[in-house]
Protein backbone atom coordinates (compact mmCIF):
# COMPACT_ATOMS: atom_id res chain seq x y z
CA UNK A 1 0.00 0.00 0.00
CA UNK A 2 1.04 3.56 -0.93
CA UNK A 3 1.73 6.24 1.63
CA UNK A 4 -1.37 8.46 0.19
CA UNK A 5 -4.00 5.36 1.80
CA UNK A 6 -1.99 3.83 4.59
CA UNK A 7 -1.39 6.24 7.76
CA UNK A 8 -0.40 3.57 9.62
CA UNK A 9 3.36 1.82 8.96
CA UNK A 10 5.64 -0.30 10.98
CA UNK A 11 9.14 0.17 11.54
CA UNK A 12 12.16 -1.77 10.06
CA UNK A 13 12.74 -4.90 11.96
CA UNK A 14 15.24 -3.85 14.31
CA UNK A 15 14.98 -6.78 16.96
CA UNK A 16 13.50 -4.84 18.85
CA UNK A 17 9.74 -4.71 20.51
CA UNK A 18 8.00 -2.90 17.40
CA UNK A 19 6.14 0.31 17.51
CA UNK A 20 2.99 1.21 15.45
CA UNK A 21 4.15 4.63 14.01
CA UNK A 22 1.41 6.84 13.31
CA UNK A 23 1.90 9.36 10.30
CA UNK A 24 -0.31 12.44 9.17
CA UNK A 25 -3.29 11.72 6.92
CA UNK A 26 -2.33 12.73 3.14
CA UNK A 27 -3.59 16.45 2.20
CA UNK A 28 -6.63 15.44 0.15
CA UNK A 29 -7.90 13.66 3.04
CA UNK A 30 -7.17 16.07 6.01
CA UNK A 31 -9.76 18.00 7.82
CA UNK A 32 -10.45 21.18 9.85
CA UNK A 33 -9.88 20.27 13.57
CA UNK A 34 -13.27 20.71 15.81
CA UNK A 35 -10.76 22.90 17.85
CA UNK A 36 -8.93 25.01 15.95
CA UNK A 37 -5.92 26.66 16.81
CA UNK A 38 -4.37 24.58 18.64
CA UNK A 39 -5.89 25.82 22.04
CA UNK A 40 -5.39 24.50 24.93
CA UNK A 41 -7.47 22.33 27.86
CA UNK A 42 -7.68 25.69 30.15
CA UNK A 43 -8.45 28.10 27.19
CA UNK A 44 -11.52 25.97 26.68
CA UNK A 45 -12.76 26.18 30.17
CA UNK A 46 -12.30 29.96 30.14
CA UNK A 47 -13.66 30.79 26.75
CA UNK A 48 -16.91 28.66 27.26
CA UNK A 49 -17.39 29.41 31.46
CA UNK A 50 -16.57 33.06 30.76
CA UNK A 51 -19.22 33.69 28.80
CA UNK A 52 -21.63 32.95 31.75
CA UNK A 53 -19.18 34.61 34.05
CA UNK A 54 -18.25 37.74 32.91
CA UNK A 55 -20.13 40.93 33.21
CA UNK A 56 -23.52 40.71 30.91
CA UNK A 57 -22.90 42.29 27.42
CA UNK A 58 -24.84 45.20 26.07
CA UNK A 59 -26.02 43.55 23.53
CA UNK A 60 -27.50 40.66 25.62
CA UNK A 61 -29.83 43.41 28.02
CA UNK A 62 -30.61 44.97 24.12
CA UNK A 63 -31.77 41.34 23.39
CA UNK A 64 -33.94 40.52 27.14
CA UNK A 65 -35.68 43.44 27.03
CA UNK A 66 -37.70 43.08 23.75
CA UNK A 67 -38.02 39.50 24.67
CA UNK A 68 -39.43 40.04 27.48
CA UNK A 69 -41.97 42.67 26.79
CA UNK A 70 -42.78 40.34 23.79
CA UNK A 71 -43.13 37.33 26.52
CA UNK A 72 -45.66 39.74 28.50
CA UNK A 73 -47.37 40.50 25.46
CA UNK A 74 -48.56 36.56 25.07
CA UNK A 75 -49.40 35.95 28.62
CA UNK A 76 -51.85 39.00 28.11
CA UNK A 77 -52.85 38.01 25.19
CA UNK A 78 -53.99 34.20 26.46
CA UNK A 79 -55.50 36.33 29.60
CA UNK A 80 -57.90 38.24 26.87
CA UNK A 81 -58.75 35.01 24.72
CA UNK A 82 -59.81 33.79 28.13
CA UNK A 83 -61.73 36.85 29.45
CA UNK A 84 -63.66 37.20 25.87
CA UNK A 85 -63.41 33.79 24.41
CA UNK A 86 -61.89 32.32 21.20
CA UNK A 87 -63.89 34.14 19.37
CA UNK A 88 -60.99 37.24 19.06
CA UNK A 89 -59.11 34.59 16.78
CA UNK A 90 -59.23 34.38 13.11
CA UNK A 91 -60.71 30.61 12.96
CA UNK A 92 -64.46 29.85 11.66
CA UNK A 93 -66.53 27.85 9.28
CA UNK A 94 -64.63 26.01 7.57
CA UNK A 95 -61.18 26.85 8.52
CA UNK A 96 -61.60 25.85 12.15
CA UNK A 97 -58.31 25.01 12.53
CA UNK A 98 -56.14 28.53 12.49
CA UNK A 99 -53.13 29.90 13.45
CA UNK A 100 -52.60 28.09 16.99
CA UNK A 101 -52.22 24.57 14.97
CA UNK A 102 -49.79 25.87 12.59
CA UNK A 103 -47.71 27.45 15.40
CA UNK A 104 -48.10 24.67 17.02
CA UNK A 105 -46.78 21.90 14.32
CA UNK A 106 -44.41 24.98 13.45
CA UNK A 107 -42.50 25.05 17.08
CA UNK A 108 -42.54 21.28 17.74
CA UNK A 109 -40.57 21.28 14.46
CA UNK A 110 -38.41 23.29 15.58
CA UNK A 111 -37.48 21.18 18.72
CA UNK A 112 -36.29 18.35 16.54
CA UNK A 113 -32.87 19.36 15.45
CA UNK A 114 -31.72 19.28 19.71
CA UNK A 115 -32.42 16.02 19.79
CA UNK A 116 -31.59 14.34 16.49
CA UNK A 117 -27.94 16.79 17.32
CA UNK A 118 -27.28 15.34 20.75
CA UNK A 119 -28.70 11.94 20.66
CA UNK A 120 -28.66 10.22 16.90
CA UNK A 121 -25.26 11.70 16.50
CA UNK A 122 -23.86 10.99 20.01
CA UNK A 123 -25.26 7.27 19.00
CA UNK A 124 -23.64 7.46 15.69
CA UNK A 125 -20.34 8.31 17.17
CA UNK A 126 -20.35 11.83 15.36
CA UNK A 127 -17.61 13.72 17.15
CA UNK A 128 -18.56 17.40 15.67
CA UNK A 129 -21.82 17.79 17.75
CA UNK A 130 -19.77 18.24 20.55
CA UNK A 131 -19.92 22.35 20.05
CA UNK A 132 -23.19 22.73 19.11
CA UNK A 133 -25.39 20.11 21.04
CA UNK A 134 -26.02 21.90 24.54
CA UNK A 135 -27.10 25.15 22.87
CA UNK A 136 -29.66 22.83 20.86
CA UNK A 137 -30.71 21.12 23.31
CA UNK A 138 -31.71 23.94 25.07
CA UNK A 139 -33.37 24.87 21.95
CA UNK A 140 -35.64 22.15 21.69
CA UNK A 141 -36.95 22.40 25.48
CA UNK A 142 -37.90 26.16 24.83
CA UNK A 143 -39.34 25.41 21.58
CA UNK A 144 -41.58 22.88 23.08
CA UNK A 145 -42.30 25.16 26.05
CA UNK A 146 -43.71 27.45 23.12
CA UNK A 147 -45.90 24.61 21.43
CA UNK A 148 -47.18 23.56 24.30
CA UNK A 149 -48.81 26.48 24.83
CA UNK A 150 -50.96 26.09 21.46
CA UNK A 151 -52.88 23.03 22.09
CA UNK A 152 -53.83 24.29 25.73
CA UNK A 153 -55.24 27.54 24.64
CA UNK A 154 -57.09 26.53 21.15
CA UNK A 155 -59.35 24.22 23.27
CA UNK A 156 -61.23 27.15 24.67
CA UNK A 157 -61.75 26.50 28.35
CA UNK A 158 -58.00 26.82 29.17
CA UNK A 159 -59.21 25.98 32.85
CA UNK A 160 -59.92 22.69 31.78
CA UNK A 161 -56.93 21.61 30.84
CA UNK A 162 -56.41 19.16 33.01
CA UNK A 163 -59.32 16.73 31.47
CA UNK A 164 -56.27 15.69 28.98
CA UNK A 165 -54.48 13.74 31.79
CA UNK A 166 -56.32 10.55 32.85
CA UNK A 167 -56.45 11.37 36.59
CA UNK A 168 -58.93 9.81 39.33
CA UNK A 169 -62.12 12.31 39.62
CA UNK A 170 -65.37 12.80 40.78
CA UNK A 171 -67.06 12.97 37.95
CA UNK A 172 -65.58 10.25 36.34
CA UNK A 173 -64.60 12.06 33.28
CA UNK A 174 -61.66 10.16 31.15
CA UNK A 175 -59.89 11.06 28.21
CA UNK A 176 -60.95 10.30 24.89
CA UNK A 177 -58.07 8.19 23.74
CA UNK A 178 -59.01 7.99 20.14
CA UNK A 179 -58.48 11.95 19.81
CA UNK A 180 -55.48 12.75 18.21
CA UNK A 181 -55.76 15.94 20.91
CA UNK A 182 -54.88 13.24 23.26
CA UNK A 183 -52.19 11.44 21.27
CA UNK A 184 -50.58 15.50 21.18
CA UNK A 185 -50.54 15.61 24.75
CA UNK A 186 -48.85 12.33 25.65
CA UNK A 187 -46.51 13.08 22.73
CA UNK A 188 -44.89 16.35 23.62
CA UNK A 189 -45.06 15.91 27.56
CA UNK A 190 -42.71 12.73 27.47
CA UNK A 191 -40.42 14.43 24.72
CA UNK A 192 -40.39 17.21 26.87
CA UNK A 193 -39.62 15.39 30.01
CA UNK A 194 -36.69 13.20 28.51
CA UNK A 195 -35.11 16.13 26.70
CA UNK A 196 -35.13 18.45 29.82
CA UNK A 197 -33.53 14.68 31.49
CA UNK A 198 -30.78 14.26 28.64
CA UNK A 199 -30.24 17.96 29.01
CA UNK A 200 -29.49 18.28 32.81
CA UNK A 201 -27.84 14.69 32.42
CA UNK A 202 -25.36 16.31 30.26
CA UNK A 203 -25.15 19.80 32.38
CA UNK A 204 -23.65 17.92 35.96
CA UNK A 205 -20.32 17.93 34.58
CA UNK A 206 -20.13 21.50 33.59
CA UNK A 207 -22.14 22.76 36.39
CA UNK A 208 -19.33 20.58 38.59
CA UNK A 209 -16.69 23.40 36.71
CA UNK A 210 -19.10 26.32 36.99
CA UNK A 211 -19.19 25.25 40.84
CA UNK A 212 -15.11 25.11 41.10
CA UNK A 213 -14.86 28.46 39.41
CA UNK A 214 -17.59 30.62 41.07
CA UNK A 215 -16.35 33.44 43.55
CA UNK A 216 -19.47 34.22 45.61
CA UNK A 217 -21.22 31.85 48.06
CA UNK A 218 -24.76 32.10 46.10
CA UNK A 219 -23.44 31.14 43.01
CA UNK A 220 -21.21 28.09 44.80
CA UNK A 221 -24.32 27.08 45.74
CA UNK A 222 -26.30 27.34 43.60
CA UNK A 223 -23.74 25.25 40.85
CA UNK A 224 -23.35 22.64 43.56
CA UNK A 225 -26.80 21.91 44.53
CA UNK A 226 -27.35 21.49 40.81
CA UNK A 227 -24.25 19.60 39.90
CA UNK A 228 -25.54 16.69 42.73
CA UNK A 229 -21.83 16.94 44.55
CA UNK A 230 -20.07 15.56 41.51
CA UNK A 231 -16.54 15.06 41.54
CA UNK A 232 -15.36 13.75 38.47
CA UNK A 233 -14.13 10.64 40.51
CA UNK A 234 -13.94 7.12 37.68
CA UNK A 235 -17.58 5.71 39.12
CA UNK A 236 -19.22 9.44 39.15
CA UNK A 237 -18.03 9.10 34.90
CA UNK A 238 -18.61 5.60 34.63
CA UNK A 239 -22.42 5.89 35.99
CA UNK A 240 -22.50 9.38 33.97
CA UNK A 241 -21.79 7.56 30.80
CA UNK A 242 -23.89 4.78 31.16
CA UNK A 243 -27.45 6.91 32.15
CA UNK A 244 -26.21 9.49 29.05
CA UNK A 245 -26.44 6.62 26.81
CA UNK A 246 -29.41 4.96 27.91
CA UNK A 247 -31.28 8.33 27.66
CA UNK A 248 -30.01 8.93 24.13
CA UNK A 249 -31.33 5.70 23.96
CA UNK A 250 -34.77 6.93 24.76
CA UNK A 251 -34.62 10.04 22.78
CA UNK A 252 -33.70 8.62 19.46
CA UNK A 253 -36.97 7.18 18.83
CA UNK A 254 -38.95 10.14 20.50
CA UNK A 255 -37.67 12.26 17.55
CA UNK A 256 -39.48 10.01 15.08
CA UNK A 257 -42.66 9.00 17.01
CA UNK A 258 -43.58 13.00 18.14
CA UNK A 259 -43.59 14.24 14.51
CA UNK A 260 -45.02 11.11 12.98
CA UNK A 261 -48.02 11.36 15.93
CA UNK A 262 -48.11 15.26 15.18
CA UNK A 263 -48.94 14.31 11.51
CA UNK A 264 -51.55 12.12 12.18
CA UNK A 265 -53.78 14.95 13.66
CA UNK A 266 -53.98 15.60 10.31
CA UNK A 267 -53.95 11.94 7.88
CA UNK A 268 -56.39 10.00 10.04
CA UNK A 269 -58.64 12.61 8.84
CA UNK A 270 -60.98 12.12 5.45
CA UNK A 271 -60.24 15.18 4.03
CA UNK A 272 -58.57 15.24 0.65
CA UNK A 273 -55.03 17.66 1.25
CA UNK A 274 -55.13 15.63 4.67
CA UNK A 275 -55.53 12.08 4.30
CA UNK A 276 -51.98 10.88 3.54
CA UNK A 277 -49.71 8.24 4.58
CA UNK A 278 -46.25 10.16 3.37
CA UNK A 279 -47.41 12.62 6.37
CA UNK A 280 -45.50 10.40 9.24
CA UNK A 281 -41.81 10.46 7.01
CA UNK A 282 -42.92 13.67 5.30
CA UNK A 283 -43.19 15.47 8.62
CA UNK A 284 -40.19 14.24 10.34
CA UNK A 285 -38.08 15.54 7.75
CA UNK A 286 -39.54 18.71 7.47
CA UNK A 287 -39.11 19.35 11.60
CA UNK A 288 -35.37 18.09 10.86
CA UNK A 289 -35.09 20.76 8.46
CA UNK A 290 -37.00 23.75 10.39
CA UNK A 291 -34.88 22.61 13.36
CA UNK A 292 -31.25 22.66 11.95
CA UNK A 293 -32.50 25.99 10.01
CA UNK A 294 -32.92 27.54 13.77
CA UNK A 295 -29.68 26.20 15.26
CA UNK A 296 -28.23 28.48 12.36
CA UNK A 297 -30.14 31.17 13.23
CA UNK A 298 -29.16 31.30 16.49
CA UNK A 299 -25.57 30.00 16.43
CA UNK A 300 -24.34 31.78 13.36
CA UNK A 301 -24.36 34.88 15.06
CA UNK A 302 -23.30 33.41 18.77
CA UNK A 303 -20.22 32.29 17.82
CA UNK A 304 -18.91 35.60 17.02
CA UNK A 305 -20.98 37.53 19.93
CA UNK A 306 -19.40 35.61 22.35
CA UNK A 307 -16.08 34.77 20.40
CA UNK A 308 -16.33 30.81 20.31
CA UNK A 309 -15.55 31.31 16.91
CA UNK A 310 -12.17 28.45 17.61
CA UNK A 311 -15.55 25.55 19.23
CA UNK A 312 -18.08 26.02 17.07
CA UNK A 313 -16.07 26.56 13.82
CA UNK A 314 -16.72 26.60 10.12
CA UNK A 315 -16.60 22.74 9.96
CA UNK A 316 -19.39 22.84 12.34
CA UNK A 317 -21.71 25.23 10.27
CA UNK A 318 -20.65 23.24 7.38
CA UNK A 319 -21.71 20.16 8.25
CA UNK A 320 -24.98 21.57 9.66
CA UNK A 321 -25.85 23.31 6.08
CA UNK A 322 -24.77 20.00 4.74
CA UNK A 323 -27.69 18.22 6.75
CA UNK A 324 -30.47 21.14 5.89
CA UNK A 325 -29.66 20.59 2.21
CA UNK A 326 -30.32 16.34 3.08
CA UNK A 327 -33.71 17.25 4.50
CA UNK A 328 -34.57 20.00 2.68
CA UNK A 329 -34.12 17.35 -0.48
CA UNK A 330 -36.13 15.07 1.61
CA UNK A 331 -39.03 17.85 1.67
CA UNK A 332 -38.96 18.66 -1.83
CA UNK A 333 -39.13 15.14 -3.10
CA UNK A 334 -42.43 15.00 -0.26
CA UNK A 335 -44.10 18.03 -1.73
CA UNK A 336 -43.75 16.25 -5.36
CA UNK A 337 -44.76 12.98 -4.18
CA UNK A 338 -48.14 14.55 -3.12
CA UNK A 339 -48.66 16.12 -6.63
CA UNK A 340 -48.03 12.85 -8.21
CA UNK A 341 -50.49 10.72 -5.94
CA UNK A 342 -53.41 13.42 -5.77
CA UNK A 343 -53.43 13.09 -10.00
CA UNK A 344 -52.70 9.18 -9.90
CA UNK A 345 -55.34 8.67 -7.09
CA UNK A 346 -58.00 9.79 -10.21
CA UNK A 347 -59.82 11.51 -6.98
CA UNK A 348 -61.10 14.75 -8.44
CA UNK A 349 -61.47 16.39 -4.70
CA UNK A 350 -57.87 15.67 -3.94
CA UNK A 351 -56.73 16.70 -7.44
CA UNK A 352 -58.76 19.89 -6.80
CA UNK A 353 -57.44 20.54 -3.26
CA UNK A 354 -53.62 20.23 -4.50
CA UNK A 355 -54.55 22.53 -7.81
CA UNK A 356 -56.08 25.24 -5.29
CA UNK A 357 -52.98 25.49 -3.70
CA UNK A 358 -50.48 26.32 -6.33
CA UNK A 359 -53.23 28.23 -8.42
CA UNK A 360 -55.64 29.54 -5.72
CA UNK A 361 -56.40 32.30 -3.53
CA UNK A 362 -53.40 31.37 -1.60
CA UNK A 363 -50.94 30.85 -4.21
CA UNK A 364 -48.12 33.09 -2.87
CA UNK A 365 -48.14 30.97 0.48
CA UNK A 366 -47.75 27.92 -1.90
CA UNK A 367 -45.05 29.30 -3.77
CA UNK A 368 -43.80 30.94 -0.71
CA UNK A 369 -42.89 27.60 0.80
CA UNK A 370 -41.48 25.86 -2.54
CA UNK A 371 -39.23 28.79 -2.68
CA UNK A 372 -37.80 28.82 0.66
CA UNK A 373 -38.04 24.94 1.74
CA UNK A 374 -36.90 23.53 -1.84
CA UNK A 375 -35.28 26.08 -3.91
CA UNK A 376 -33.29 27.95 -1.06
CA UNK A 377 -31.41 25.12 0.44
CA UNK A 378 -29.94 24.20 -2.92
CA UNK A 379 -27.58 26.88 -2.46
CA UNK A 380 -25.62 24.86 -0.12
CA UNK A 381 -24.09 22.61 -2.71
CA UNK A 382 -21.89 25.55 -3.18
CA UNK A 383 -18.47 25.23 -0.36
CA UNK A 384 -18.45 29.01 -0.96
CA UNK A 385 -22.24 29.71 0.45
CA UNK A 386 -21.59 27.18 3.33
CA UNK A 387 -18.64 28.95 4.69
CA UNK A 388 -20.24 32.45 4.20
CA UNK A 389 -21.62 33.08 7.53
CA UNK A 390 -23.95 36.32 6.16
CA UNK A 391 -25.09 33.96 3.52
CA UNK A 392 -25.75 30.67 5.79
CA UNK A 393 -27.65 33.28 8.30
CA UNK A 394 -29.98 34.89 5.60
CA UNK A 395 -30.67 30.97 4.10
CA UNK A 396 -31.18 29.73 7.62
CA UNK A 397 -33.95 32.38 8.26
CA UNK A 398 -35.81 31.84 4.35
CA UNK A 399 -35.56 28.24 5.92
CA UNK A 400 -37.80 29.10 9.19
CA UNK A 401 -40.12 31.09 6.84
CA UNK A 402 -40.44 28.74 4.56
CA UNK A 403 -41.79 26.07 7.45
CA UNK A 404 -44.15 27.91 8.49
CA UNK A 405 -45.78 28.52 5.53
CA UNK A 406 -45.72 24.99 5.09
CA UNK A 407 -47.84 24.35 7.71
CA UNK A 408 -49.82 27.31 6.25
CA UNK A 409 -50.50 25.60 3.73
CA UNK A 410 -51.77 22.42 5.01
CA UNK A 411 -53.91 23.24 7.64
CA UNK A 412 -55.20 26.27 6.13
CA UNK A 413 -55.81 25.95 2.11
CA UNK A 414 -57.02 22.66 2.42
CA UNK A 415 -59.85 23.64 5.15
CA UNK A 416 -60.99 26.91 3.10
CA UNK A 417 -61.99 25.26 0.46
CA UNK A 418 -64.91 22.72 1.31
CA UNK A 419 -67.16 20.30 -0.98
CA UNK A 420 -69.87 23.01 -0.76
CA UNK A 421 -68.98 26.13 -2.76
CA UNK A 422 -70.99 27.57 -0.11
CA UNK A 423 -69.42 26.73 2.56
CA UNK A 424 -65.97 28.69 1.13
CA UNK A 425 -63.99 31.21 2.80
CA UNK A 426 -60.86 33.42 3.26
CA UNK A 427 -58.97 32.74 6.71
CA UNK A 428 -57.52 36.08 8.06
CA UNK A 429 -55.51 36.03 11.01
CA UNK A 430 -56.86 38.64 13.75
CA UNK A 431 -54.46 40.91 15.66
CA UNK A 432 -54.61 38.94 19.15
CA UNK A 433 -53.46 35.24 16.43
CA UNK A 434 -50.14 37.31 15.59
CA UNK A 435 -49.32 39.10 18.89
CA UNK A 436 -50.05 35.53 20.60
CA UNK A 437 -47.95 34.03 18.34
CA UNK A 438 -44.69 37.28 18.19
CA UNK A 439 -45.40 36.66 21.87
CA UNK A 440 -44.35 32.69 21.97
CA UNK A 441 -40.87 34.33 20.01
CA UNK A 442 -40.10 36.42 23.52
CA UNK A 443 -41.09 33.17 25.11
CA UNK A 444 -38.10 31.69 23.68
CA UNK A 445 -35.61 34.41 23.58
CA UNK A 446 -36.29 35.01 26.69
CA UNK A 447 -35.44 31.57 28.20
CA UNK A 448 -32.37 31.27 25.20
CA UNK A 449 -30.93 34.51 26.97
CA UNK A 450 -31.16 33.60 30.37
CA UNK A 451 -29.42 29.95 29.05
CA UNK A 452 -26.50 31.77 28.14
CA UNK A 453 -26.43 33.75 31.00
CA UNK A 454 -25.75 31.38 33.87
CA UNK A 455 -25.08 28.23 31.64
CA UNK A 456 -22.26 27.09 29.62
CA UNK A 457 -23.36 27.28 26.21
CA UNK A 458 -20.88 24.57 25.16
CA UNK A 459 -20.11 20.94 26.99
CA UNK A 460 -17.01 21.87 28.17
CA UNK A 461 -16.55 18.23 29.24
CA UNK A 462 -17.10 16.91 25.14
CA UNK A 463 -15.37 19.61 24.00
CA UNK A 464 -12.31 18.89 25.42
CA UNK A 465 -12.22 15.40 24.09
CA UNK A 466 -12.31 16.31 20.80
CA UNK A 467 -9.40 18.42 20.85
CA UNK A 468 -6.14 17.65 18.82
CA UNK A 469 -4.44 17.53 21.89
CA UNK A 470 -6.55 15.03 23.50
CA UNK A 471 -7.47 12.73 20.39
CA UNK A 472 -5.06 10.50 20.43
CA UNK A 473 -5.69 9.35 16.74
CA UNK A 474 -4.68 12.55 15.70
CA UNK A 475 -0.80 12.92 14.47
CA UNK A 476 -0.60 15.97 17.35
CA UNK A 477 -2.46 13.87 20.19
CA UNK A 478 -0.97 11.93 22.94
CA UNK A 479 1.97 13.89 23.89
CA UNK A 480 0.37 17.65 25.01
CA UNK A 481 -1.61 18.71 27.75
CA UNK A 482 -5.19 16.34 28.16
CA UNK A 483 -3.45 14.04 25.72
CA UNK A 484 -4.05 10.25 25.89
CA UNK A 485 -0.95 7.88 26.00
Amino acid sequence: MSDAVAPFEMPPQTGRKQELVVKAPPKALEREPLVTHQRSIGWLSDAIAGVAEGKTPKWWWMAFVPSVTLMTTCFTMILYLMSIGVGVWGPGHPVMWGWAIVNFVWWIGIGHAGTLISAILFLLRQRWRTSINRAAEAMTIFAVMCAGIFPLIHVGRIWFGWWLFPIPNMEGIWPQFRSPLMWDVFAVSTYFTVSVLFWYMGLIPDLAVMRDRSKTFIRKFAYGLFSLGWTGSNRHWSNYEKAYLILAGLSTPLVLSVHSIVSMDFSVSQLPGWHTTIFPPYFVAGAVFSGFGMVLTLLVPLRRLLRLEDIITVRHVELMCKVTLATGSIVGYAYAMEFFIAWYSGNPYERYAFINRATGHYWWAYWTMISCNVLVPQFFWFKKVRTNMIFVFVLSILVNIGMWFERFVIVVISLHREFLPSNWSYFRPTWVDILTYLGTFGLFFTFFLLFLRFVPIIAIAEVKGVTPQADPHHPLGGAKEGGHH
